[in-house]
């Protein structure tokens, strides 16, 4: 299998974050960094000569184009859309072997520093598990649940098919925290096949609110 690495920044990413990709052995992959500055370390000469650095005007504000520009650069079918706070754990690839090609879009798990579950497999509308007491609320339940119509792809981190970002391209007048991933989740789940990874996973590098409720 054969990946593009698509990192999110708007800083400097780390040289962990890197190191957590060239770490798997994969045969054929490449790593696209958008945004941000090209840290010092990031040398020609160096085993990071496969990474493609791409500037972005910060100022412009639309920060959901930075991963429209990584479908529009990525030269394989498989892309990891990623922000720079993620890491791969050992064996990632190994899992993906494990698990499979036939998917258009996919999740695998997804942990906080202290190793518990972040958003990974999510209910966003499901009637009977969202809404309690009259308030809607982000669900992690079990990871055999296929209720995809109710589900949305977080926007921190997820894979997809080259194809599918490609006819299905991110809203650009959509911002982070206007919930542009659930507008993106409702036009993509009724039209492809999303599956979930149990074999592979990435961890966070910082704490983050998981602002869900796990089953």
């Amino acid at each position: 299998m054969k990946f593009t690495f698509g990192i999110i920044t708007a800083t400097i990413v780390s040289p962990q974050v890197i190191e957590s990709i060239v770490n798997q052995n994969i045969s054929e992959y490449e790593i696209i960094v958008v945004g941000g500055s090209k840290p010092a370390w990031w040398t020609e000469e160096n085993y990071y000569d496969n990474v493609k650095h791409i500037s972005f005007d910060e100022s412009s504000n639309k920060y959901t184009a930075k991963k429209n520009i990584i479908t529009k650069n990525a030269k394989y079918e498989n892309i990891v859309f990623m922000h720079d706070y993620y890491i791969l754990e050992d064996n990632w690839y190994k899992g993906f072997l494990k698990f499979g090609n036939e998917w258009d879009i996919c999740m695998n798990i997804i942990e906080n520093k202290d190793g518990t579950r972040f958003r990974d497999w999510c209910a966003w509308d499901d009637p009977e598990i969202c809404f309690t007491e009259g308030n809607q609320h982000i669900v992690l339940p079990p990871y055999d649940y296929d209720k995809y119509k109710n589900m949305y792809i977080s926007g921190g981190y997820w894979l997809s098919k080259k194809y599918v970002m490609e006819q299905e391209p991110l809203n650009e007048d959509l911002n982070w925290g206007e919930s542009e991933d659930v507008e993106w989740s409702k036009r993509v789940l009724p039209k492809y096949s999303y599956r979930m990874n149990k074999y592979s996973k990435v961890k966070l590098l910082k704490d983050k609110r998981l602002s869900a409720e796990i089953l």
